[in-house]
């Protein structure tokens, strides 16, 4: 069989077995020579323990090289060995390993299927939280217990200016315990474990519900203002293109609900200019790229000025890109001048909540939610839960407020009415 290579140790120890051995060997370049050794060991949770080990006594080997302190010989050599470890056979595979075979399963079977930031965040949530506090544990002795503990260390390990705690948010421990989760899933794939603790947060309070922010009819009518008098008077001639485009973007968005990825992403010939039957107006059909994949969004009537000024400023071609990247400077420069910057929540708004317009304004004027839902590429539980709360339009006052007749009394017999 052919030559088996691992790394370890950000790429400085190489583990391997050779055709026809059952061993496995590791080896490192240090002091401008290699340095090879047998691991002794067939399993390969038990080489990297090993190799890891080796690593180390040969760095420090080379750090007292270097500074020329003389290395043990003999006896002194063998007086100056530390006392072994626990055998690592009855403790079994540690955390890291499990976190090793995570990471190097999840980068390939992951690959062109999730974004690479977010592939690249498993790796960074491991190395700078999760390593430094369960790395060198079984990973049969992580428990529920010691998960909590590690919500209390997370909480207390960091403190801010005034000394006081500075807690992650609420997003991201939950980031942090899926990665987790998804560690100890991979053990209990190898039989490392024989089921997932219990990882539910104790003393959890109830999440707030958050209200993504958005325009409101009168906000994105001044928005819509200023863009249209910055387009027609830039502050500098060289910037009325941008003005133009960036003007056209703010319409579009509004009347499309297309994510700010998407709208980076769309190309001429994903539009189509046509005339909606049931509507009986001329409207956009367009095919849109993003994060969930192929959809299709009919945009509203007021998209179509805008996409046709932008074909004629461009003479484009049916690969060329409508819009490219958001014009964030702009948008915030705008934003700022017109006090608009943050909702009374405290939300910022970016680019994203002309999205949150177009549903907000389309469930104000009575739009169906499933539809709505489909349109966007969205779920209706999703628009109900971060977008419902902006529509008091869709509370129909004369169902709430009903009131129960009041049943006639009744007159004692022979009473006699007056």
């Amino acid at each position: 069989m052919p030559d088996e290579k691992h790394t370890l140790m950000d790429g400085k120890v190489h583990v391997y077995r050779r055709e026809n051995s059952s061993l496995w060997q590791c080896s490192v370049y240090l002091g401008g020579r290699n340095h090879r050794a047998s691991t002794g060991q067939d399993n390969l949770v038990l080489a990297f323990e090993f190799a890891r080990d080796w690593y180390m006594e040969r760095y420090a080997d080379e750090r007292l090289r270097k500074r020329g302190v003389p290395l043990p010989v003999g006896k002194a050599a063998a007086e100056a060995v530390p006392e072994p470890k626990p055998s690592v056979a009855k403790m079994g595979p540690t955390f890291r390993d499990a976190a090793a075979a995570f990471v190097a399963e999840y980068e390939v079977i992951t690959l062109g299927e999730r974004n690479a930031y977010y592939v690249g965040q498993k790796s960074r949530q491991l190395n700078l939280h999760l390593l430094p506090f369960f790395g060198d544990k079984p990973v049969t002795e992580v428990s529920a217990g010691l998960i909590q503990d590690y919500r209390v260390h997370r909480v207390s390990s960091r403190s801010d200016k005034e000394g006081k705690p500075k807690r992650p948010s609420r997003s991201t421990m939950h980031s942090e315990m899926v990665t987790l989760r998804q560690v100890l899933k991979t053990a209990n794939r190898k039989d490392w474990i024989s089921g997932l603790p219990d990882m539910s947060a104790p003393y959890k309070a109830s999440g707030k519900i958050s209200h993504r922010a958005w325009f409101s009819p009168e906000e994105y009518r001044r928005l819509y203002e200023a863009t249209r008098a910055r387009a027609k008077n830039p502050k500098k001639e060289r910037w009325r293109g941008e003005s133009e485009t960036f003007h056209d973007y703010v319409l579009f968005m509004a009347n499309t609900g297309l994510r700010p990825d998407e709208a980076s992403r769309l190309e001429y010939r994903d539009v189509t200019v046509v005339q909606d039957e049931d509507s009986n107006e001329r409207i956009l059909e367009i095919e849109v790229r993003g994060k969930r994949g192929v959809g299709y969004c009919k945009s509203m009537a007021g998209a179509v000025l805008p996409f046709h000024r932008l074909q004629r400023r461009a003479n484009p071609g049916p690969t060329d890109l409508i819009f490219g990247p958001v014009q964030r400077e702009l948008m915030n420069a705008i934003l700022d001048e017109l006090g608009l910057k943050h909702d009374r929540e405290g939300n910022a708004r970016t680019a994203y909540s002309l999205r949150h317009t177009y549903i907000s304004m389309r469930l104000m004027e009575g739009a169906d939610i499933y539809q709505i839902a489909k349109n966007c590429r969205t779920s209706v539980e999703m628009i109900e839960k971060y977008y419902a709360s902006h529509i008091k339009n869709t509370l129909d006052a004369s169902a709430i407020n009903v009131r129960k007749p009041k049943p006639a009394k009744k007159r004692a017999p022979g009473q006699e009415t007056a």
